[in-house]
């Protein structure tokens, strides 16, 4: 299994639920990049640090329907880290709302693209 187009694509996945989730609150625009990066760059540390440990770059793994539930996981454990990390770095407080979207979205995104990983990877 080649990893890269796994790794570019989850970095992809991460990118755009972020950049969705900017603009449902019409936060559109490089104005907005530095809280974009404070959000995308922390959650994709986290992500890359768990993902591993969670296998979800071993190929009996990514091939597995019964897995799917493993980036979702992972998020799960990530993306709450990523926040604390994010009011860090932007000096504000940590909403336990906004940690609660930010771990649905992004599990819902990770497995969804996952899923579509798995599907391309059942077609070649």
């Amino acid at each position: 299994m080649k990893r890269l187009p796994l790794i570019i694509g989850d970095l992809g996945a991460l990118a755009l639920v972020t950049a969705i989730g900017f603009a449902t609150h019409g936060e559109i625009g490089l104005d907005y990049l530095p809280r974009f990066l404070a959000a995308y760059i922390p959650l994709a540390l986290m992500w890359f640090l768990l993902a591993p440990w969670f296998g979800l770059f071993d190929e009996s793994v990514t091939r597995n329907a019964a897995a799917l539930y493993r980036p979702a996981l992972t998020v799960i454990f990530a993306a709450p880290l990523a926040a604390v990390f994010r009011g860090f770095l932007l000096g504000e407080s940590i909403q336990p709302i906004f940690a609660m979207v930010f771990v649905t979205t992004n599990a819902l995104g990770m497995v969804a693209w996952r899923a579509i990983w798995l599907w391309l990877s059942k077609k070649s």
